[in-house]
């Protein structure tokens, strides 16, 4: 039977390899890859569950159009192209082409799937989205210190002497880290957690601290204060390569180990002794999650993380550094910057981006001049995964016309006039790069599509046809493979016969990142003092803490935790029968239980000022005294989003959404 080499296009940290067999024309297995180093082991039960994914009787196989009655009915492809046409052409001669809003998720990676904006130029423009909701503020944080995003490959993590997860759950999250972790701990290292959560990561470590969410910062300051007050730092590498370090030492005098037990819960002696193996053990690594800046300070708070690495000379070095986001596959950006998040202008200034990802509800509602009247939305689900749902989905209701693209009937896709459904990730060839490891590889096309499911960038050619529209720049059916042949050509060797191989290493790529110590930041050099925070985002030019904005318990005293869950991609695989999903629940320590009458099991309501969930108790000692936790993915036909209840809020940095600035109560329900 055929085996072929391909990847996983979800927004995961690994971006597993894998070798997919095929058999009269359909995917009966997949297995590990072992040219990838990153991911030998092969995929997580997620990746296992393509296998159930992407068979017809999971997935919508037909256009679907929303009768009078509310309900859907199939449609012929050649009626629903000629009913987008009619619809977006009538609202681009009543009110502009900005009228209608293009809205992308991140829920499939690939270099073909980001060239739907091409179509919308040709429209005329479109109104877009800016910020991202999932990472930015953290990557701008690194940015404005290291000048770059990118660490050590991941299999330099098996040198380091001492690992900090800081808010990361990789066993959970990024499983193939765990491997790197397991080499590192057999070989003589340490792991710290540092998470509110005993999560599955904290089980292998030798410690874990338990800050109160969004207080990560404050901790950190005072970490650093006891380095530097104790000696502990690492002076001739400040001297060379810090810009900022007095100042900052200046700064984080007044952070002692008792106003952080006070901020923090952390106990001041936890903290003596955590900095004082920062200060002693080399390499260091330091593996920060994405939840921990989602936050109304959170990028304040990774510089400050940050700065621990470069009091401690633990950068350039192997076993050492910031793993964050690795942006070397990101070959075909022009500018690797999170004020990438902004698209760019064409010439003649016809995209307009106006939207808040992270306040996307309120923003279509407010836009004028034009108002939005139609939205196109693709590889992702607003309505369930953005903040404020309510919000979200009143903004989506006031529109004209809604046309959805996607696997299956999401909450978005159930708010839309027309569903289409959208390929597999076996259906077309692409090419997607990763931001954990510097892979680049191929998903290549291996069966044909059900017989009424498009590709995006097949049903955006035929809809330019429909519309009389220059189709130069859309790729044609049937084109797929010439088009990505073109964009790899800048890369001598760089071919998709080479990528059918196996995984290749981008261009340029550094298995130790920085290990020249040449920072390409203002100065060359690590910036604790950055001027160009100060300016662009308006916050102090040195790490600092202030409370998220929604810190301070009073009518609801209960911070709301909305993580991954471990079977699921946000809204994605949550649906799959072969996961077993148990479905929503809220988990709460004991203590926040009986003071509210609460036992296993019962039926508790979850609410603030903005919304209500009703979901199962689950009493969980792994959280702290006033942390709740409620999974997001789940939507509408379980319950209900947690974005019921989060509110529309942007980070401090590179806007950002700041989910976890979400205080609720929680009480038994009648």
């Amino acid at each position: 039977m055929p085996v072929f080499t391909s990847a996983c296009p979800r927004n995961c940290y690994s971006t597993c390899s894998l070798r997919v067999t095929v058999k009269k024309g359909r995917i009966t297995a997949l297995d590990a890859h072992p040219g990838n180093r990153a991911t030998p082991e092969g995929p997580c039960l997620k990746g296992l569950s393509y296998l159930e994914r992407v068979e017809p009787g999971s997935r919508l196989l037909t256009p679907l159009v929303r009768g009078k009655d509310g309900a859907f009915s199939p449609l012929a492809w050649d009626a629903a192209l000629d009913l987008m046409a009619s619809r977006f052409l009538d609202i681009r001669e009543r009110f502009g082409p900005r009228a209608v809003m293009h809205y992308a998720g991140s829920g499939t990676k690939g270099l073909l799937n980001g060239n739907s904006m091409a179509f919308w130029r040709r429209f005329g423009g479109c109104t877009t989205t800016y910020g991202d909701l999932c990472w930015p503020a953290g990557l701008e944080a690194t940015r404005l210190t290291l000048g770059d995003n990118r660490h050590n490959a991941p299999w330099d993590l098996a040198n380091a002497a001492l690992i900090l997860m800081w808010g990361k759950n990789a066993a959970e999250t990024n499983v193939h880290q765990m491997r790197f972790v397991d080499q590192a701990l057999a070989a003589g290292g340490r792991l710290v957690v540092i998470d509110p959560r005993r999560t599955g990561t904290a089980e292998r470590a030798e410690l874990l601290v338990q800050p109160r969410p969004g207080t990560d910062a404050a901790l950190a300051l005072a970490l650093a204060h006891v380095l530097i007050r104790e000696g502990l730092v690492d002076r001739p590498f400040i001297d060379a390569h810090v810009l900022g370090f007095e100042d900052y030492a200046r700064a984080v005098e007044a952070w002692t180990p008792q106003r952080c037990e006070a901020v923090t819960g952390v106990p001041a002696r936890e903290v003596e002794a955590l900095a004082r193996d920062l200060g002693t053990v080399k390499p260091v690594t330091l593996c920060a999650g994405f939840g921990m800046q989602r936050y109304t300070n959170s990028g304040q708070t990774m510089r400050a993380l940050l700065a621990l690495l470069a009091i401690t000379g633990n950068l350039g070095r192997p076993g050492a550094g910031w793993v964050y986001a690795n942006l070397q596959s990101d070959v075909f950006s022009a500018v690797k910057d999170p004020l990438d998040f902004f698209p760019p202008e064409v010439p003649d200034g016809v995209v307009r981006v106006s939207l808040s990802t992270a306040r996307l509800g309120s923003d279509m509602a407010a836009q004028a001049d034009p108002p939005l009247r139609a939205a196109w939305v693709e590889r992702g689900n607003p309505v369930g995964q953005n903040p404020d749902t309510a919000r979200v989905r009143e903004a989506f209701r006031a529109l004209e016309f809604r046309v959805v693209v996607d696997e299956r009937l999401t909450d978005t896709a159930r708010e839309a006039d027309l569903v289409l459904p959208s390929k597999s990730l076996f259906e077309q060839t692409d090419v997607i790069g990763a931001y954990w490891h510097p892979y680049l590889q191929i998903r290549p096309k291996l069966v044909e599509p059900p017989e009424e499911v498009k590709p995006e960038s097949e049903i955006l050619w035929h809809l330019a046809r429909r519309m009389g529209l220059d189709t130069a720049g859309l790729v044609a059916p049937g084109a797929e493979e010439a088009w990505l042949e073109a964009k790899l050509g800048r890369f001598p060797g760089l071919t998709l016969d080479a990528l059918r191989e196996g995984p290749v290493l981008a261009p340029g790529c550094e298995e130790v990142a920085f290990a020249d110590l040449a920072f390409p930041t203002p100065s060359g050099r690590i910036e604790l003092r950055s001027e160009e925070a100060a300016r662009r985002w308006k916050v102090d030019p040195l790490p600092g803490y202030s409370a998220p904005l929604e810190s301070s318990p009073g009518a609801y005293p209960l911070t709301l935790l909305t993580p991954n869950h471990k079977n699921a991609i946000h809204s994605q695989f949550v649906t799959l029968s072969c996961l077993r999903d148990p479905g929503p629940r809220l988990h709460l320590g004991p203590g926040d239980a009986a003071a509210r009458g609460i036992r296993q099991g019962d039926r508790v309501r979850v609410f603030n000022g903005r919304g209500e969930l009703f979901l199962p108790a689950n009493l969980d000692l792994s959280l702290l005294p006033g942390v709740v936790v409620a999974h997001n993915g789940y939507g509408a036909e379980h319950g209900g989003s947690v974005n019921l209840l989060s509110l529309g809020r942007e980070t401090d940095m590179a806007h950002g959404a700041a989910f976890h600035d979400n205080l609720v109560d929680v009480e038994k329900a009648p």
